[in-house]
């Protein structure tokens, strides 16, 4: 028996996605959506830069959560505990993707269409709020409905 692996807690790595140059109702969404995963003890996973990403960051980081930013340079948001420099730009969207056991997608632009698509290629499930409205993505009305799916789904 090897005690180490034993007593070890695989968390849930959740994505949230969404735009750099969000506003309103969206921050407030990924603020929400970052506090209630890590009260779920999930790892965030980010692209680690502004907007959405950096809001959801903000909501896990002051509720004690693990946050992971999968950033496109050598540098994210403050709210990052753990910096993965890919320096891969917006390539860097196929390993965020890949690493999740769900993503969270709120609002967003291209980008985030583009992690969608590659989470949903990968069959990753994938819950949005107010984001594409595309096949595969479960549309969810609030951040409490999106993570609620997410930790149950992944």
């Amino acid at each position: 028996m090897n005690t180490i692996t034993d007593e070890r807690k695989v968390r849930k790595q959740i994505a949230v996605i969404g735009g750099s140059r969000a506003e309103g109702q969206d921050l407030i969404n990924a603020e929400h959506v970052g506090m209630l995963l890590a009260k779920e003890d999930a790892i965030l996973l980010s692209g680690g830069r502004g907007g959405v990403m950096e809001a959801s960051c903000r909501g896990a980081s002051n509720a004690g959560g693990i946050v992971a930013g999968i950033v496109p340079g050598s540098e994210g948001n403050p709210y990052l505990t753990i910096i993965i420099k890919t320096r891969m730009d917006n390539a860097r969207n196929v390993i965020l993707a890949g690493s999740a056991d769900a993503v969270i997608a709120i609002g967003g632009e291209y980008g985030t269409l583009s992690e969608i698509a590659y989470a949903l290629l990968l069959g990753i499930p994938v819950f949005g709020i107010l984001t594409w409205d595309i096949p595969g993505v479960t549309a969810c009305d609030s951040p409490d409905e999106a993570v609620r799916l997410a930790i149950a789904e992944s």
